[in-house]
């Protein structure tokens, strides 16, 4: 008895397996929501292996603070944020590369068979054109079918944010794509 009252798990009823889990809604948060997530991160970050790393991080962060999560319901769009985020960091890790990257592997880097095929779709290349605000926007609207106020709580703006950001977005699009057909 003395040893039962001495893990914190035993007085609160909780198993030990839940315990070490965190709970079972991260479990099944990751089950229903993985592979939507890995395809929000392969659209913002264009390579696979990345994306499945962004959001492998994500829920890792979301599993280690769901027993101070104060409103556990919002556990997806804590990840959602988490994997935007994650996102963001991989586009500064590759900006610092290119910026001290040597000049002369410029000139001989081409883009061979490894280049992702999102990276020759159009609409991708014009997508990750745009500024970072648009850019999310438009694939948490189009992409991910989220609302207004979804966008705004992920993103942590105003709707009237996520509303201009989408027609800048939208408006710059329309630009790029219509000025790539008819050079």
């Amino acid at each position: 008895m003395a040893h039962e009252a001495d893990d914190p798990s035993a007085r609160a009823g909780v198993s030990v397996e839940q315990d070490q889990l965190g709970s079972g809604d991260v479990t099944d948060l990751f089950r229903e929501h993985h592979l939507e997530l890995v395809r929000l991160a392969l659209v913002m970050v264009g390579d696979l292996a990345t994306a499945e790393d962004v959001v492998q991080d994500a829920f890792e962060r979301l599993h280690r603070r769901w027993p101070r999560l104060k409103e556990p319901e919002h556990g997806l769009g804590y990840v959602r944020s988490s994997v935007l985020n994650g996102c963001r960091s991989v586009h500064r890790r590759a900006a610092v590369a290119r910026k001290h990257e040597p000049q002369l592997a410029r000139f001989g880097a081409d883009a061979g068979p490894e280049a992702n095929a999102a990276d020759r779709s159009e609409l991708a290349t014009a997508l990750r054109s745009l500024p970072r605000r648009q850019r999310e926007v438009l694939v948490l609207r189009y992409y991910l079918d989220l609302d207004v106020a979804e966008i705004a709580s992920t993103l942590r703006i105003a709707p009237s944010g996520v509303r201009s950001n989408c027609t800048r977005g939208l408006t710059a699009l329309s630009t790029a794509l219509g000025g790539n057909r008819n050079d």
